[in-house]
């Protein structure tokens, strides 16, 4: 088990992403389970849910076995993110809207676009499937979280947050298409997820609706 953490650590750039990724999204998931007043049970399955449920459905669409199944360490760093969630809770008054929950759900969201791009160019899919992978990773760990919380998943109506994912799939795909190495793309696919995310938070971006276009008569 000691070998698999160095891997996990130290090892290459899905290892690096998956970890941060796992980490992230653990706590951002408990943070918003503590602030229903969930109990201990119930804030576990919620920040696991969102830490594991995109790169399960990400594994299953390239036709291999889920890593959360395979090794001791997913399940380990997922409930590092729990326990830190509930730390945090212990320090801050609204944990789930504190800037640092808002910068951890941003990391996360940067760290699983990557590593479904990684896993989608590795199976060969095309430039579509490389997109659309990289954005069910990065996204639907926390639309499964928000049907636990039993509210509508908010990726779908509201908020500038899939479409980062969508933007750092895309420049995944075109950075690793022009011949540059593995790392090189991680590192800008994570860049422009994470820098998208933080400036749809910041100014308030959104996708608007057919309302707001004023495509329906009031």
């Amino acid at each position: 088990m000691s070998q698999d953490l160095i891997g996990v650590l130290f090892g290459d750039p899905f290892a690096v992403m998956n970890t941060i990724g796992l980490v992230a999204f653990a706590l951002v998931g408990s943070a918003k389970a503590i602030r229903e007043e969930f109990d201990l049970f119930g804030i576990a399955v919620v920040g696991l849910a969102m830490a594991f449920a995109g790169g399960v459905t990400r594994d299953l669409l390239v036709n291999r076995i889920p890593l959360a199944l395979q090794s001791p360490v997913e399940i380990g760093l997922g409930l590092l993110g729990v326990s830190l969630a509930i730390a945090v809770s212990a320090v801050l008054r609204s944990p789930d809207s504190h800037p640092l929950t808002l910068f951890a759900d941003a990391i996360g969201l940067a760290a699983f676009a990557t590593t479904g791009a990684i896993v989608a160019t590795g199976a060969g899919v095309s430039a579509f499937g490389v997109v659309a992978i990289a954005t069910i990773n990065a996204a639907g760990g926390g639309a499964i979280a928000d049907i636990l919380l039993d509210r509508s998943p908010f990726i779908l109506f509201e908020d500038f947050y899939a479409t980062c994912a969508v933007f750092g799939g895309s420049a995944y795909w075109i950075i690793e298409s022009i011949g540059a190495t593995d790392s090189t793309a991680a590192i800008v696919c994570a860049a422009v997820t994470v820098g998208t995310r933080l400036a749809a938070a910041t100014y308030g971006w959104n996708i608007p609706s057919v309302q707001t276009l004023g495509l329906l008569d009031k």
